[in-house]
């Protein structure tokens, strides 16, 4: 039986949900939105691309399979197909373009006190991300 947190949770505790929300309300995301907020969206597709799933339907098949798992994962309690793809149609990709930066920008002042990583001084750093999530 598990006694601790699940390693999605853990994963998710490095990020700062505070920052999140400055970006959410710097581009009024989750106006008029009740259950599922762009922190859940958020969580749902980063659990989507951690576990490799193929489509909407997939992730949304294998989250319903641990439905008694969600409030640990800090997911919510209200995903279906429907939901997620209306999220990411109508949302702004710009809540999480932001964020991204924010984190990029995060790890650069990790990396720059340590001296063995001091190659990467003067480069970019950059994530790219080629996968495709066919709806």
């Amino acid at each position: 039986m598990n006694t601790g947190k699940y390693v999605f949770a853990q994963v998710v505790s490095i990020l700062d949900a505070n920052d999140f929300k400055k970006c959410v309300n710097k581009y009024n995301g989750n106006y008029k939105v009740k259950d599922f907020t762009c922190w859940h969206q958020l969580l749902c597709m980063m659990f989507g691309q951690l576990s490799n799933r193929e489509s909407l339907c997939d992730l949304v098949l294998c989250l319903q399979s641990q439905r008694n798992k969600w409030y640990h994962l800090g997911i919510g309690n209200s995903i279906s197909k429907s939901n997620l793809a209306y999220a990411n149609e109508k949302r702004s990709w710009q809540i999480f373009a932001d964020f991204a930066y924010l984190l990029i920008a995060e790890a650069r002042t990790c990396i720059a006190p340590n001296p063995e990583l001091s190659e990467f001084d003067g480069y970019g750093v950059y994530a790219i991300d080629t996968t495709t999530i066919d709806l």
